[in-house]
């Protein structure tokens, strides 16, 4: 016990210094390592077969929807941020310019792509001409740069991994269905595979997408309480369109601008199965994204047959679609324990003579720290098969407790600072004034974090001014 506390000082107290504790485990657990250029990060084998498994389950469900991948350049020329006001307003302050090649200035700068919706925009006017086009479904994986002053690992850096899809439509209602449909992609993502309860609604006119009609998010609650948002949706309406002069020849023979779509989730996900999820000793990694989903540790392997029967099992169970590790290092099986806690690993098990010749495995639960329990090894597949989503179910209902257990209905000034200052999320009307919006967010360090599709009332007046109210909505502070 004495060497667990050890190795558990590795990391920072959870419970005492939250943010340390993050960047303890991002480093500790070889998810990343900080990059040469300031806020840049290095994703490490083991945090980006992270990103990998949430790459593959997102790419699926995106292509079960009728969308297709593509791939545009990261270099954009300036002009074309300078097509759309409101968007260029909204990212100037973040973006890269590269102005020389060598020693020659270049005739136009040229924007390091912080986002794609110009760059696809012109693409589009080239490719759309009737509306048998339409829609057009695409999706990109890549990168992007936004250059931001305060940097931490997954949640903001200067350059991270993300998808965005782009999408063109004839009608107007067509835009706004697919917008919110992928809402709820992202939203049935984050429930079966992260295993994250999300707070989905509409953004304000403040934290809207700039240069969108509509924005549109998910908003996950983090272990002390703050809100990340997730995942985002956005309706474009025809102002891309209007930029770019994407027209198509409609069947009544007249040109029409189209109507877009664009949504997108990034490397800030693996941010939120850290922070939703995590305890005292690290990560809980939930069983559907985790790099390895079950590591065998042999006991006593010098002893006749252990490390053959260990790699019997972890054969077995790689063959059925497991993700299975098999540690015959020389490291102590309590280093083992540690190291593979820490790292999150939902399933761990033992094999030792005894087990062998009790015809059995034990197994622990890392969502259930302490637990440990024996399944037989003629039929150790269907028993993995069934813990994993044992574990998945368990974490869902562990992280959806939490966070409702940290809402408040507040209908006040005072009460909401009260919750927020209490690492709740407060929930209250709002009048829809962009002045009681920055006057919370001054007083208390909130924002807005969005308004939910269920507008059943709490009150009638603005939690703010008193004034009567149109919204219901979710404030908190956030990352």
């Amino acid at each position: 016990m004495a060497k667990a506390n050890e190795f558990v000082k590795e990391i920072a107290d959870i419970h005492g210094d939250f943010p340390q504790w993050y960047t303890d485990v991002v480093l500790k657990t070889q998810l990343v390592d900080y990059g040469p250029v300031k806020g840049t990060m290095v994703m490490r084998p083991y945090g980006y077969a992270l990103w990998e498994n949430i790459q593959r389950e997102l790419d699926g469900r995106f292509k079960a929807t009728g969308h297709r991948n593509a791939y545009f350049p990261m270099l954009i020329p300036y002009s074309f941020l300078m097509k759309e006001a409101e968007h260029v307003e909204g990212f100037a302050p973040e973006v890269a310019l590269v102005t020389h090649i060598g020693d020659n200035e270049l005739p136009e700068k040229l924007v390091v792509r912080p986002t794609s919706e110009t760059i696809i925009g012109h693409m589009y006017s080239k490719w759309i001409q009737s509306y048998r086009d339409l829609p057009l479904l695409i999706n990109q994986w890549a990168n992007v740069v936004r250059w931001e002053k305060t940097t931490r690992p997954f949640l903001r850096t200067s350059e991270f991994l993300w998808q965005e899809g782009h999408t063109v439509h004839a009608t107007r209602e067509e835009a706004e269905e697919e917008t919110l449909r992928m809402l709820g992609v992202y939203e049935e993502f984050s429930r079966n595979v992260l295993a994250i309860p999300m707070f989905t609604g509409r953004k304000s006119e403040k934290e809207k997408f700039a240069g969108a009609d509509a924005t549109y998010s998910i908003e996950a609650m983090m272990l002390d309480g703050k809100s990340l948002q997730s995942g985002t949706s956005h309706y474009l309406g025809d102002n891309f369109a209007k930029a770019f002069d994407i027209r198509f020849l409609d069947k009544d023979g007249s040109h029409k601008y189209p109507y877009q779509s664009s949504w997108g989730v990034s490397t800030r996900l693996i941010g939120a199965v850290i922070m939703a999820h995590g305890d005292e000793r690290g990560l809980k990694l939930p069983p559907y994204v985790a790099p390895v989903q079950a590591v065998i540790i042999p006991i006593a392997m010098h002893k006749a047959g252990v490390i053959e029967k260990a790699e019997e099992i972890a054969a077995t169970l790689a063959k059925a679609g497991i993700r299975v590790e098999l540690d015959k290092s020389d490291n102590s099986p309590g280093w083992k324990f540690n190291e593979y806690e820490m790292k999150g690993v939902p399933l761990r098990i033992e094999i030792g003579p005894r087990d062998i010749e009790n015809g059995v495995a034990t197994v622990s639960r890392r969502d259930k720290a302490g637990e440990k329990f024996t399944l037989p090894l003629n039929d150790l597949v269907s028993g993995i098969q069934n813990l994993l989503r044992e574990v998945h179910e368990s974490m869902y209902a562990a992280a959806l407790a939490f966070r409702d257990s940290h809402v408040k209905t507040v209908k006040n000034m005072k009460e909401l600072g009260d919750a927020v200052n209490d690492n709740c999320f407060a929930l209250s009307m709002w009048c829809g004034d962009r002045g009681c919006e920055d006057k919370i967010k001054e007083e208390f360090q909130a924002t807005s974090r969005n308004m939910p599709f269920d507008q059943s009332p709490v009150g009638d007046k603005c939690v703010c001014c008193g004034k009567k109210a149109k919204y219901k909505i979710y404030w908190g502070k956030a990352y």
